[in-house]
């Protein structure tokens, strides 16, 4: 009788539900009012403060990083297949070769491209005659300065330096004052946001003009690496299938790459460092306490400095953004590609130390940061991509030959019906 009036009182009583939008799936509507008392058989029990706010998912992260580079090396496969398929009908059109190799394929683009190099040159020689005859050289001379090393530059180098290009406009995007909330909430990826693409668009953008050349160099340098052997592995993976560029095969790895590191990072933060800081900010020491005798006093002490652990704690919840971790993978799969290469610094001036020993020391310092918690560099975000590195490297090859067999085969079973 007495738990059937206490139901009714609580019934009556208690304001309407009303469910909002979350970021993180609870699992109960949240009421506008204070936190309603859950009833137990043995009375009234508060929820728990984590149990309010609920938990970071990382599954759509998850699908997102599965379908998208899915789509990805598919979309990648398939362009490759088209191209080289169109440049080899050319080359057999003009030439009496019936035996034609990846090589020849890529030496008639080349001999494309400088023609049409050359034909946008003989266009400003003839625009240039509008101008003062001083300033023609000058006109001629800079756009050779810039054409002339990108005909000579290989695809995954060309490539390398249109995405420099698009980190390049995201950071002058981050310099627009009224752009500053559209690129908060887009290109920096918070992983109590609930987003998923950010994991991507995050991987163009930089805030700093030190970071943005720091990593262009480095992807200017590790990426055309990672591209050669990404073309010299298809040669030996599989001699008989023709590949004219291995440009969209090295963009698909760089993407999965890229969405991988901050899927890495996005776990550990979910999983581990907020369910870490919720602890620190339900803990009984955070709780404020009436300070009226001398053992308040002390325990209003010991309170200060559970803030400021607090505060420490939260701080380590951040966004990030970057293409540190998709650098990563270039950087492993380099090292292991070429085991026998040199590296050193360009800013500032260093002597070349081996590849492998470079390499890794840049590991065992993301591993150093991440055991003592620096927070200048997202360390799990940068090992997460140099793990995707050495997969790839390792079973990479074969995948791209199945990912591009696949395509052919589905279109010959088009074409044969």
């Amino acid at each position: 009788m007495h738990s059937s009036l206490v139901h009714r009182y609580l019934a009556r009583s208690l304001p309407p539900v009303h469910c909002a939008r979350r970021l993180f799936t609870s699992g109960r509507c949240l009421r506008h009012t204070e936190a309603t008392p859950k009833v137990y058989e043995s009375g009234f029990e508060q929820p728990k403060f984590a149990e309010r706010l609920g938990r970071p998912q990382i599954r759509n992260q998850v699908l997102f990083f599965v379908f998208g580079s899915s789509l990805v090396f598919s979309y990648a496969a398939w362009r490759t297949n088209f191209e080289t398929e169109l440049w080899a009908n050319r080359l057999a059109a003009s030439t009496k070769w019936t035996d034609i190799t990846s090589a020849d394929l890529r030496r008639l683009q080349q001999i494309e491209l400088v023609k049409n190099l050359r034909g946008v040159y003989a266009l400003i020689q003839d625009q240039a005659s509008q101008i003062p005859q001083l300033l023609r050289p000058w006109v001629s001379g800079l756009y050779l300065a810039f054409a002339q090393p990108y005909a000579d530059a290989s695809d995954g180098r060309r490539l390398c330096w249109k995405l420099c290009l698009l980190n390049a406009g995201v950071w002058v995007a981050w310099n627009i004052s009224r752009l500053q909330p559209m690129m908060v909430r887009s290109f920096m990826h918070h992983p109590l946001s609930g987003l998923s693409y950010t994991m991507l668009s995050s991987t163009f953008s930089h805030r700093s003009i030190i970071h943005l050349l720091a990593n262009c160099l480095a992807l200017e340098s590790f990426g055309s690496s990672a591209s050669v052997y990404l073309s010299q592995s298809q040669s030996s993976t599989s001699p008989d299938q023709l590949e004219s560029t291995s440009a969209y095969h090295f963009l698909a790895f760089y993407l999965s790459a890229g969405v991988f590191a901050s899927l890495v990072s996005h776990t550990v933060t979910a999983k581990f460092k907020y369910p870490l800081l919720i602890s620190r900010l339900s803990s009984p020491a955070n709780a404020p306490k009436a300070i009226d005798t001398w053992q308040t006093a002390v325990s209003a002490v010991s309170t200060t400095a559970a803030s400021a652990t607090t505060k420490a704690a939260a701080s380590s919840v951040v966004p990030s953004l970057g293409a540190s971790g998709a650098i990563y993978a270039c950087v492993t799969m380099t090292a292991l590609a070429f085991p026998n290469g040199q590296i050193a610094l360009t800013i500032p001036p260093s002597y070349p130390i081996d590849i492998q020993l470079g390499v890794g020391t840049l590991l065992a310092l993301d591993v150093l940061g991440v055991i003592r918690g620096w927070r200048f560099f997202d360390h799990f975000a940068h090992l997460g991509g140099a793990a995707f590195g050495v997969a790839y490297y390792t079973f990479g090859p074969t995948f791209w030959t199945y990912m591009r067999g696949a395509g052919v085969d589905k279109k010959s079973d088009q074409e044969g019906e």
